[in-house]
């Protein structure tokens, strides 16, 4: 009976709207390869493989693939539902090294005699040419992850479909060689320029995709709430008064809502229904890219306000959606923009960057299935999947030997067996509510000392002999900021207008701007005692003229890198360097640090852009 019910909602629901007027011409023209569709026939057991130019496997140097990895609750998880009372703070101090983390041996085998393609894993498989979507065993699991765990709503016929990419900048790169024609200034006529919507401080990284293509990335403001969906600048306003004569009004729209890049906020499940009306009104196609999505700390509004001495805010659910995942952590958290999907213009970016390690290049797009099937016909004729030593040893430690393969384990010598039975889906929740405790507990560590040092206290004399026995105190706000809700960065506001030298007349006739300001405290952090690096706003600014008129006013600071204990050495050392810049009072002393970032050499300059990529990730 309860299956039957299943059908009859699923029966419901509705089809994906058809999205193909939003393809680009090379996409239009993509078709299927014809040498992938002959894989279909490599699946059959005991085929004679003359077909397709495959090297034998049995010729591969490799025996086995070997790992020591951790078990899935190495780390501490942090609370899903802090309290106001004063228990949340040991909690976030406690050890965050659970008792029961040693490592486990995982072993992939050269040969698995399991005959479901799902459940091989081995060295033959994962290591010979394969399926464009990615490695069976893996994609089935991250499949199931996702449409059963993650998104357990999305409200159109069938659900989305999995595609594996090389990592959330590839999937991106994919999404606009779908979604987008490239336009050439001088040559293309300015009604076709294709428009990439985005908040005004966005991932740097997917401007310098973006802009080759001659895609116009077009501003949204912002709020406390993320992406504002009305009001003047929202949305809803660039839409609604787009001016053509500026390009094609914007069809595709690009969005970090989960730890946005650079500012650190969570979109609310009832913003991204306001943003996803107005896409849907207008016919724009949303890319939600969440490296971060399981980085999200329901502390920081708690601790914000006791840091601050505000009333403790009333908890609130982050996901009232119908459908739950059945594990409290993942339940907890703000759901995806595929759970209010009911259009089918949704494509999500998913990477095993920050849950996994960077270096694995491995991530996937989850979509509709028309959508996901131009997406793969794209990776078939480029990177085709990820790399198979980094798929199968993903897929070894997560999913584990199957069934066939433990039997046949089994009969050889204890020394040959693998003593792991991997993490599971149970495991691999686990494995993720271990990181967010790791990250919390840094963001936390973080926010303490920066609020502790953003005020500087100055101590002046009196001038009069009758004043002598006082004391006047002056209070100067050096920054501000707000506790990170999501992600890995904490995203400060400098207040530079505060500054002795601020508006300054400068040596060659010009005026110490905030761009001079920011730029010099830039350089002078990197000094010795200090010591510490920071990205600059500027380089997360969407246009130049946001830039200009505000990106100089913030710093982004990133928690995640280093240990527990050296968070603390580098904040203190962040806000002793901001501390001391505000004593600087010589015009000439400043224009030194400029002068330093001026003789830049080009070389310099070209290792300072690919600095400036990897600190955008």
């Amino acid at each position: 009976m309860e299956a039957f019910h299943d059908s009859i909602a699923e029966t419901a629901k509705p089809l994906p709207k058809d999205m193909s007027h939003h393809f680009s011409d090379v996409t239009k023209a993509r078709a299927p390869s014809k040498m992938k569709e002959f894989y279909r026939y490599f699946q059959i057991p005991n085929i004679g493989q003359l077909a397709g130019g495959l090297p034998n496997a049995q010729l591969f140097p490799f025996d086995t693939l070997e790992a020591q990895t951790a078990r899935p609750d190495r780390w501490t998880p942090s609370p899903n539902r802090p309290s106001a009372d004063d228990s949340l703070s040991p909690q976030l101090a406690a050890t965050s090294i659970s008792n029961q983390a040693v490592a486990l041996h995982v072993v992939v085998p050269h040969d698995a005699p399991a005959s479901d393609l799902n459940k091989k894993i081995d060295l033959a498989s994962a290591l010979q040419y394969g399926q464009a979507d990615g490695y069976p065993p893996l994609l089935s699991f991250i499949r199931q992850f996702a449409r059963e765990v993650l998104h357990p709503n999305v409200p159109y016929e069938g659900g989305p479909e999995v595609i594996f990419t090389v990592g959330a900048t590839d999937g991106m790169s994919k999404t606009l060689e779908v979604f987008t024609n490239i336009w050439v200034e001088g040559k293309s006529d300015i009604r076709d320029r294709p428009g990439l919507l985005s908040e005004v401080f966005m991932y740097s990284s997917v401007l310098t995709q973006a802009q080759p293509r001659g895609v116009q990335v077009v501003p949204v403001e912002m709020d406390e709430g993320g992406m504002a969906p009305y009001g003047p600048g929202g949305l809803e306003d660039v839409l609604a008064n787009w001016d053509d004569s500026k390009g094609k009004r914007p069809h595709l729209m690009y969005t970090v809502t989960m730890g946005h890049n650079p500012t650190s906020g969570v979109l609310s499940l009832e913003r991204r229904k306001e943003l996803y009306s107005i896409c849907s009104k207008y016919d724009v196609i949303i890319v939600e890219d969440d490296p971060y999505w399981y980085l999200q700390y329901p502390s920081a509004e708690v601790e914000e306000a006791k840091a601050r001495g505000f009333p403790i805010p009333e908890p609130k659910a982050a996901n009232t959606l119908q459908n739950k995942s059945g594990y409290e952590y993942i339940d907890s958290l703000a759901p995806s923009f595929l759970n209010v999907d009911v259009d089918g213009r949704v494509v999500r970016l998913d990477t095993f960057s920050k849950t996994i390690a960077p270096g694995c290049r491995m991530g996937w797009v989850t979509t509709s299935p028309a959508i996901a099937e131009r997406v793969l016909r794209v990776s078939e004729s480029g990177t085709q999947q990820p790399s198979g030593f980094a798929q199968v040893v993903i897929a070894e430690t997560i999913i584990g030997p199957q069934a066939e393969a433990t039997a046949a384990f089994e009969a050889r010598p204890a020394k040959d067996r693998p003593a792991f039975n991997g993490w599971k889906m149970d495991g691999w929740v686990r494995w993720l509510a271990g990181l967010r405790g790791q990250y919390e507990r840094r963001m936390n560590r973080m926010c303490r000392i920066l609020e502790e040092n953003s005020y500087q206290l100055k101590q002046s004399t009196p001038t009069r002999e009758s004043d002598a026995d006082w004391g006047v105190i002056t209070k100067t706000q050096l920054y501000d900021f707000r506790w990170p809700r999501g992600g890995m960065f904490l995203w400060i506001h400098m207040r530079f207008e505060t500054h002795p030298l601020w508006k300054a007349p400068g040596s060659q006739g010009n005026l110490i701007n905030g761009t001079a300001l920011s730029t010099a405290l830039m350089i002078f952090l990197t000094r010795k005692p200090f010591l510490v690096v920071v990205s600059p706003g500027l380089m997360f600014s969407t246009t130049p003229q946001i830039r200009e008129e505000r990106g100089w006013a913030y710093y982004r600071l990133c928690f995640a890198a280093e240990s527990e204990e050296n968070i603390d050495s580098c904040s203190l050392r962040f806000a002793d360097g901001v501390q001391k810049f505000w004593r600087v009072k010589n015009v000439k002393e400043l224009e030194s640090l400029l002068d330093e970032a001026n003789l830049l050499s080009a070389e310099d300059m070209a290792g300072l852009t690919n600095l400036g990529i990897w600190m955008g990730c």
